[in-house]
């Protein structure tokens, strides 16, 4: 995902000033060649937007918001929803979160509380579109932005989601628009406007019943998956006996 060269050139020298491109790339940790060839192209990436608005301190998300395909991206921050930020568990951090309730309810009130590993987790992009729905949320996107939706599906597959694609899945579905960048692991939950301490919180929250349903669901499809990686995995091996 990109944004035109001019427009980032422009937003460049509103937030940095005369400070020198050569500068710039070195607070941002970004190669000045590189730089140099997205200007050359006349496309920038959203990554580059996204270091040197850090390196700068300024919020990601209003400096993407200075950008056209992304001007109503500050104005739509909205908090996550319980499901959204459940999305961003871990399916080990589910799973550990129901044996230490097992625990407490034999050990009391003073056993461990979990602490959650980072939100972007193997299938947190798949995690989170299944949780912000409708069921027919990715043909939407497909249609929305003009992907194939093959293509689409193997993005999601990798656990990775453009940013044009992740805000435009927000956008469809009635969220925060810039949750999905969050589920992609574009954005920090800070970023995004989420509230420290807020993943833990629903997950405290969630029945006991409802996390065994949830984590049932990432069990099947974590099973479907290695189901496909063993199929494939054995007929690569078939071919490669008959080739010997």
């Amino acid at each position: 995902m990109t944004v035109p060269a001019k427009a980032f050139q422009q937003w460049l020298a509103g937030v940095a000033g005369t400070t020198s491109h050569a500068a710039v790339c070195r607070a941002a940790g970004i190669k000045r060649s590189t730089l140099a060839q997205q200007l050359v192209r006349g496309r920038v990436s959203v990554a580059t937007v996204a270091a040197v608005s850090r390196s700068l301190q300024l919020p990601v998300v209003d400096s993407l918001s200075a950008f056209a395909k992304f001007n109503d991206l500050a104005t739509g921050l909205k908090p996550p929803t319980s499901a959204e930020l459940l999305s961003q568990v871990s399916d080990t951090d589910l799973l550990t979160e129901i044996l230490k309730r097992r625990q407490r309810s034999d050990a009391g009130p003073d056993a461990a509380v979990l602490e959650l590993s980072p939100p972007h987790h193997r299938a947190s992009v798949r995690t989170w579109l299944d949780a912000v729905g409708p069921a027919d949320l990715r043909a939407q996107v497909a249609r929305e932005v003009g992907i194939a939706p093959q293509n689409l599906s193997t993005q999601i597959s990798g656990n990775r989601l453009t940013a044009e694609l992740a805000v435009a899945s927000a956008r469809i579905a009635g969220v925060g628009l810039a949750n999905g960048l969050v589920a992609s692991g574009f954005l920090s939950p800070g970023e995004a406007g989420w509230l420290p301490g807020a993943r833990s919180v629903a997950l405290r929250q969630t029945p006991d019943s409802a996390l065994v349903l949830l984590a049932a669901e990432r069990l099947e499809s974590l099973g479907r998956t290695l189901r496909r990686i063993e199929a494939d995995t054995d007929a690569a091996q078939k071919v490669w006996e008959n080739l010997g």
